[in-house]
């Protein structure tokens, strides 16, 4: 099945491109939760409109991306959330409250798209994230998880 992503997909694409995936992946996945429209004659026109938007959003350069790169590796992240006695969280971290938590630690404004978690973060302690600035540039930041 033909797609237009909206939004950036981690081992797709980014936003405005036309791409072709698995008609299940389409349907029960991208288109809705957004990411994705079906592909028309007329959506053409949407791309433009999206690649435009993109462009705005998105960081122009590896200069500038490895710029931000060392912004974000400086700051120091904590975020503070309820958990159990064990050490276990009610809940987990989403990429929203990790972006909220570095715009609150001084660092540059990221987006929480960019933001990818290896697996969900459920318990207190240290963590590693990736923040994808650039298609080639990617930021590693320790999160540290307290307690509330």
């Amino acid at each position: 099945m033909k797609i237009i992503l909206t939004h950036e997909v981690s081992g797709l694409g980014a936003a405005g491109d036309v791409v072709d995936v698995k008609d299940g992946f389409a349907r029960n996945y991208l288109v809705p939760r957004g990411f994705a429209i079906r592909w028309t004659k007329g959506g053409e026109k949407d791309v433009a409109q999206i690649r435009r938007a993109r462009k705005i959003h998105e960081i122009a350069t590896i200069e500038q991306a490895n710029e931000i790169k060392s912004k974000l590796e400086a700051v120091k992240v904590r975020l503070a959330v309820r958990s159990g006695d064990a050490g276990r969280l009610f809940g987990s971290v989403t990429p929203a409250d990790i972006a909220s938590a570095i715009k609150a630690a001084g660092g540059p404004d990221v987006d929480k798209r960019r933001v990818e978690l290896g697996s969900p973060i459920k318990t207190l302690g240290g963590h590693q994230v990736s923040v994808r600035l650039h298609p080639e540039v990617a930021a590693k930041l320790g999160v540290e998880v307290v307690a509330a």
